[in-house]
């Protein structure tokens, strides 16, 4: 009986919570729009250290090919590139989606784990107007945001289509063979891809919203105040 309860109880649904960043002065400087864009940054570059672990373990020959001595080497050189921004030697001096377009060749020789999410990553960057957080004084292009989504989507594309002389994929990614179905991939991209179109969206209603929110506090600041009443 003892055991029967235990099944009949509640499964365990644990699994995580929402994280609240520390309050920072900075944050003073931005509106609603340029923290929402800051998160989406964040957490669009832990995506991208997400996919090259992933990948890095699906192709282990893709880190070897750095001269590292361990994965885990790898990934925090790799990181560090992510939060300080420097050229990437294999990219050949190239930005943004030039440098996309190189990491996705066919013959490409390099590290294409790193040089794939280092140029995914100057060209989120580079839609942000080369910023990785926005205050008041920068600006948003919202059709820039949107067209870095639909880059993602080539990307992820090519990298599930495209072929190398050999007939081999160019990275092993998802995997749907047989009984296995890992398409861990395919969701961490999608996360990418929903924050620009959310934020391309946003990003199209800021004035708008701006306006609204004036004529709330105007209405509210001056019709809905509490009367005296002695």
């Amino acid at each position: 009986m003892l055991a029967l309860a235990g099944c009949a109880g509640p499964a365990s649904i644990e699994r995580g919570e929402t994280l609240v960043a520390p309050m920072r002065p900075t944050e003073l400087a931005q509106s609603d729009v340029n923290r929402m864009a800051t998160l989406a940054m964040r957490d669009n570059l832990d995506s991208l250290l997400r996919i090259a672990d992933k990948l890095y373990r699906r192709n282990p020959a893709e880190w070897r090919k750095t001269g590292a001595s361990s994965r885990e080497a790898t990934m925090e050189q790799l990181r560090l590139a992510l939060e300080r921004p420097v050229p990437w030697p294999e990219l050949q001096g190239r930005r943004d989606i030039a440098a996309l377009s190189l990491a996705l060749q066919p013959d490409f020789s390099g590290d294409r784990v790193a040089a794939f999410v280092v140029a995914s990553a100057d060209m989120l960057v580079t839609a942000h107007g080369g910023q990785t957080r926005l205050y008041l004084v920068d600006s948003l292009d919202h059709q820039h945001v949107y067209n870095a989504a639909r880059n993602v989507e080539i990307a992820v594309w090519l990298l599930s289509n495209r072929r190398n002389a050999a007939g081999q994929p160019l990275l092993l990614a998802d995997d749907i063979s047989g009984h296995q179905r890992n398409l861990s991939f395919e969701r961490e991209f999608g996360k990418i891809i929903g924050r620009l179109d959310l934020l391309a969206e946003v990003a199209t209603e800021k004035y708008r919203r701006a306006v609204i929110s004036y004529v709330q506090n105007f209405v509210g600041g001056t019709f809905l105040q509490f009367l005296p009443v002695r």
